[in-house]
């Protein structure tokens, strides 16, 4: 059984290991997807041919305070309907307190507006079209990062990720009753492009210490997770934070 046949997702930032994944596991569940990507159009095309062309890709810049509304305009005229809007779109910069003032200011300006204020943005044009339909949903990609405090040349990522956190469970509360739900998941380390970044630099040990079931989670388990938080049967999910850490922090 596809229990998301008929529903037509918009996933940000899909190129990346977890946006692929995400993508793979809704198609695999009946969805059609648009692929949303910033720059590398021939891995998103690559990605919609492995999916069987169920959806098309669409590329916004989200560091452009204007892209994320421009993006969601696009993505409705294409799709007609869109019944879930998965906010995974994210990067993660390193800078020190130590840094010109200048350089400070950038770092953080950045990561505000691609993590945080993309998804406020998306998250808002997502609610008004879902009022005309009945209903959607909204999943948010957060961060254990976002709920522990996270390293001090990054607390700018583990800020925004924290931010995620209380606006999915803002529109979880304030939405809710006009059948527009949200929730949010909180990886630990997986294994991506980020994840080998930190283990290339500080080791995999690192990357490992703390974890009790001794390794990091792998895309295809977010992408699983992602498809089964959006089936229609899942509702109660609404203002979730769903841990995805393989122990290493317990609330």
């Amino acid at each position: 059984m596809q229990f998301l046949e008929g529903q037509t997702v918009l996933v940000t930032g899909a190129t990346s290991a977890i946006g692929q994944a995400i993508c793979a596991s809704l198609v695999a569940d009946g969805a059609r997807v648009i692929i949303h990507y910033g720059r590398n159009e021939a891995a998103a095309q690559a990605l919609l041919d492995r999916l069987g062309g169920q959806g098309f890709c669409l590329a916004t810049d989200l560091s452009d305070p204007l892209a994320p509304a421009r993006l969601w305009d696009r993505a409705e005229a294409q799709a007609g309907r869109i019944t879930a809007l998965v906010n995974n779109a994210g990067i993660r910069s390193e800078v020190s307190v130590d840094a010109p003032l200048a350089d400070w200011h950038a770092t953080w300006s950045r990561e505000i507006q691609v993590n945080l204020l993309a998804a406020v943005d998306l998250t808002r044009a997502a609610i008004r079209h879902f009022r005309t339909q009945g209903g959607g949903r909204i999943l948010n990609m957060a961060s254990r990062a976002g709920q522990r405090g996270y390293s001090a040349n990054a607390m700018a990522y583990g800020a925004t990720k924290a931010a995620l956190i209380n606006l999915t469970k803002s529109v979880a509360q304030s939405h809710g009753a006009e059948g527009i739900t949200a929730l949010a998941l909180a990886p630990g380390w997986v294994r991506t492009e980020m994840a080998e970044a930190f283990i290339a630099k500080h080791g995999e040990a690192a990357a490992l210490a703390g974890i009790p079931v001794g390794r990091m989670a792998e895309p295809a388990e977010i992408g699983d997770l992602v498809a089964f938080c959006l089936r229609p049967s899942q509702v109660s999910l609404n203002g979730a934070v769903l841990d995805v850490n393989g122990g290493s922090y317990l609330r």
